[in-house]
């Protein structure tokens, strides 16, 4: 196969994974502007919470992402029944993190009066925090069955029900906060209850399709638990616990510089999240990309086709390399009028011109690392790929953002080059290892 073909291939599951992520993106958009219609406090309550609650929720979803490679792999190698094993046995290990970041996420509600926030902010985001702390078990059963699906290449049932549950978020908001139809105006703590319903509608709708669709009985999706299968729930530890810590190294080292930009002033941090928004909708396209990288390589790793699978890997790679270089062609081209989709200060937007121009450097990178990351656990190799995310995330990015931020003044676009340093190296050291990883 050639790498034109590998790459069409990868495109065809890419785009409902990164339509389906954009569809999670919406949540939050929603949620924030019906939020914000109620006043600002409501708004930076919300704003609070979910900065914590995503920290915490992360680490859940990277250990769910085990289930892909593995199911891939054993579709590649005809191993049918073993998907079903897969899916009950990382279905007890995902409920059990969900519940333990249920209960811790919890009783974080009763240490926000330590952040040293406002008061009226803080009574507003405790009980909200610990509504939506509810809210993690529907959605690591979400995840789990997400996982499975993805893992057999079929990417567009998420993002259908992804796509539907935007709707009932609406609706559940509209009703819930600014209590419509007879039902008590909750205000944030109904956003909180939207939440929860919306992500039960996820789990609930995901479950049905995998149970009612006959051309997946061969997999024995059902919940008929026969036994513990503890090497297979190592197995997934294995795979999964590395992968979470991934993800919070990355997401962690991008709130604590966010934390530095605010030691620097209020304008560089509207400047800042001005910059990473406009990244993140690019970055939607790429995660696509990545989860369709690593089903492929999976697949091929478990036909035992090494050929197959170092291109699969590497054709993911150029259509993530293509796709950021166009991304960030539009970024230089456009940065005098982008942020002003967001903010008309003046202050505020020549901060944001010249982050926008890093963020198209930053794009590359981001890219690149995000899609070497996912066929890296494609292969099921993450346990040196934590360690190096780690290095380069904190030792590296967050060390020469602080060094250039402060100690050589240049501030809010210092500190963005240390992410971009991070990143770089990130992107290098993971597709150096992927190379190593398939040589023939």
């Amino acid at each position: 196969m050639r790498f034109r073909e590998h790459a069409r291939k990868t495109l065809h599951l890419a785009i409902p994974v990164a339509i389906g992520q954009l569809g999670h993106v919406m949540f939050g958009v929603v949620d924030s502007m019906m939020i914000g219609q109620i006043g600002a406090s409501y708004l930076a309550a919300a704003s609070l919470v979910n900065g914590l609650f995503f920290l915490m929720l992360v680490f859940g979803i990277g250990v769910s992402t085990a289930v892909t490679p593995l199911v891939a792999i054993a579709t590649g190698a005809g191993d049918d029944d073993k998907c079903g094993v897969i899916l009950r046995q990382s279905l007890i290990v995902n409920l059990t993190i969900a519940v333990l970041l249920t209960i811790l996420t919890y009783f974080m509600g009763d240490l926000l009066y330590f952040l040293d926030q406002p008061a009226d902010v803080v009574v507003l985001a405790e009980s909200y925090i610990k509504i939506i702390s509810f809210s993690i078990i529907p959605l690591m059963i979400f995840q789990t069955y997400r996982q499975f699906v993805e893992g057999l290449s079929l990417t567009k049932p998420p993002m259908y029900i992804v796509i539907v549950a935007n709707i009932v978020n609406v609706a559940a908001n509209y009703v819930l906060i600014y209590g419509k139809f007879g039902f008590p105006r909750l205000e944030l703590d109904g956003a909180g209850y939207a939440t929860l319903t919306t992500r039960i509608f996820l789990a609930i709708v995901l479950m049905w399709y995998v149970f009612g669709n006959h051309s997946l009985k061969k997999y024995d999706p059902s919940l008929k638990f026969r036994k513990f299968n503890l090497p297979m729930i190592k197995k997934i530890l294995n795979i999964g616990i590395p992968s979470g810590l991934q993800y919070f190294f990355e997401v962690s080292a991008f709130s604590f510089s966010a934390i530095m930009i605010g030691w620097i002033g209020k304008n560089e941090l509207a400047a800042h999240q001005i910059a990473i928004n406009l990244a993140s909708i690019s970055y939607m396209m790429i995660l696509g990309i990545g989860a369709a990288g690593a089903i492929r390589v999976g697949t091929f790793l478990g036909a035992k086709d090494r050929k197959a699978t170092r291109k699969a890997g590497f054709s993911a790679l150029g259509v993530a390399t293509l796709f950021m270089m166009v991304s960030g062609t539009v970024f230089i081209l456009f940065r005098e009028q982008l942020p002003y989709l967001y903010n008309d200060n003046p202050q505020v937007v020549d901060f944001a011109v010249s982050l926008i121009i890093v963020a198209a450097f930053f794009q590359l990178s981001d890219g690149i690392q995000a899609v070497g990351q996912n066929i890296l656990r494609g292969l099921t190799d993450v346990k040196v790929p934590m360690v190096l995310s780690f290095i380069s995330y904190w030792l590296v990015g967050v060390s020469v953002g602080y060094l250039l931020g402060f100690h050589f003044e240049m501030g809010v676009v210092g500190v963005w080059i240390g992410l971009l340093t991070g990143l770089t190296v990130t992107a290098v050291f993971f597709t150096i290892r992927f190379s190593i990883k398939t040589r023939l």
